[in-house]
């Protein structure tokens, strides 16, 4: 925080932000689930979603989602190796669990097959590693985005007659 004085009088000036200046906060909280097991990812994900304004959920393992102990996300980032788990797997059960098919499944890996991998599992978006932090952010805003429009378009159908 600085203070600026002027002709005797002391004015609090706002913070300075020296963080991480290329992210965006979101208007309203969204909810992302991490699937993953490297620590040093899981730190800076949440430093960088937290960041943007939003609300984070971390799993280690898949075991959790398996056993639906959860809250539901706006959107899932799935890391392909989990502990003992293909996380094509974890994509493959949240897109044939009928209280999360509809929710978007974003995979990250560092191989390079992980777009048709993910794909054919379900997914509804991939992100290889290595990747940039702001392309990574306008993906998961990109699906949750889209996401919400398509609930949209859903329900105005559900109430119209045609």
């Amino acid at each position: 925080m600085r203070i600026k004085t002027s002709k005797g009088k002391r004015k609090i000036i706002e913070p300075v932000d020296k963080g991480i200046n290329f992210v965006q906060p979101v208007t309203m909280k969204r909810k992302i689930l991490i699937a993953d097991d490297d620590a040093s990812i899981r730190d800076i994900f949440s430093i960088v979603f937290a960041k943007a304004g939003y609300d984070i959920e971390i799993k280690e393992d898949a075991q959790e989602i398996f056993g639906n102990k959860f809250k539901l996300p706006d959107l899932f980032l799935i890391d392909r190796l989990l502990s003992g788990v293909d996380g094509l797997d974890v994509c493959r059960y949240l897109k044939n669990n009928s209280q999360t098919k509809e929710i978007p499944v974003v995979m990250v890996s560092a191989s390079p097959d992980i777009g048709v991998l993910a794909i054919k599992a379900g997914a509804d978006d991939f992100v290889e590693k290595p990747f940039e932090l702001t392309y990574l952010l306008k993906v998961i805003e990109r699906n949750i985005d889209r996401a919400k429009s398509e609930k949209h378009v859903r329900k105005v159908r559900d109430t119209q007659d045609y």
